[in-house]
């Protein structure tokens, strides 16, 4: 994890970083325009929304855009990744703050909503369970939540690699650097199945636990408070 935020804390990988979704991530624009409207659902206009991993900026764009309304809380731990998210927010910057840090440095809230994208899968199980528990206990009771990362079925986990990589590059990335990716995930990132990431979620306490997002090593859920 230590090596992962030194990466993300330089300021050009930083920048470099908001290409990587859109390459890796199969649907990644419409990933954001789900979690904006599943949010929607039962957030007020007015909401204020808890972003854990805001580094990047490009779900709090999408959500600012699609709820004018709305107010957030990034958190993210690196700082160089706060400040791109501020850079692609630009004038909807006004309606976010930043903290730098993890969950346990996240105002107390309670939060109308709450996100957590691209981020889970770098925790293993007892710390993602933890962290999704201190998200819960900064909500309103019943308040929507999605998150989403990678999760497949790790019986399968090199046929499933080798998916992912594939992906990026009929999307455009290099071969090489596709190839990279895949190594540096199979080697580094503590990967669940998805039935242990939805159970996860329910220990921590949420309800109403819902698949909406699966793509090649991706999935995504709905859950509330």
């Amino acid at each position: 994890m230590r090596s992962l935020l030194a990466a993300f804390n330089d300021p050009e990988a930083a920048r470099r970083y908001g290409d990587g979704p859109q390459r890796f991530v199969p649907g990644a624009d419409d990933l954001h325009r789900m979690t904006a409207i599943l949010l929607a659902e039962r957030a007020p206009a007015d909401a204020r929304v808890l972003v854990l991993g805001a580094g990047g900026g490009r779900e709090l764009r999408a959500l600012a855009d699609a709820e004018p309304g709305w107010s957030f809380v990034g958190v993210d731990p690196a700082a160089a990744m706060l400040d791109e998210a501020r850079r692609v927010l630009g004038p909807a910057a006004a309606r976010a703050s930043f903290c730098e840090g993890y969950i346990d440095d996240a105002p107390e809230g309670p939060f109308d909503a709450a996100t957590c994208l691209l981020t889970l899968h770098f925790l293993d199980a007892e710390e993602r369970t933890r962290t999704l528990r201190e998200l819960r206990r900064r909500l309103k009771s019943g308040a929507p939540f999605v998150a989403a990362h990678s999760s497949f079925p790790q019986g399968e986990r090199g046929l499933w690699l080798s998916r992912y990589a594939a992906f990026a590059v009929a999307a455009g990335a290099d071969p090489e650097q596709a190839e990279k990716m895949r190594a540096s995930v199979d080697a580094n990132v503590p990967l669940l199945d998805p039935r242990q990431d939805e159970a996860i979620l329910r220990a921590a306490g949420f309800s109403d636990v819902a698949l909406f997002y699966a793509a090649f090593t991706w999935r995504g859920w709905v859950a509330y408070a």
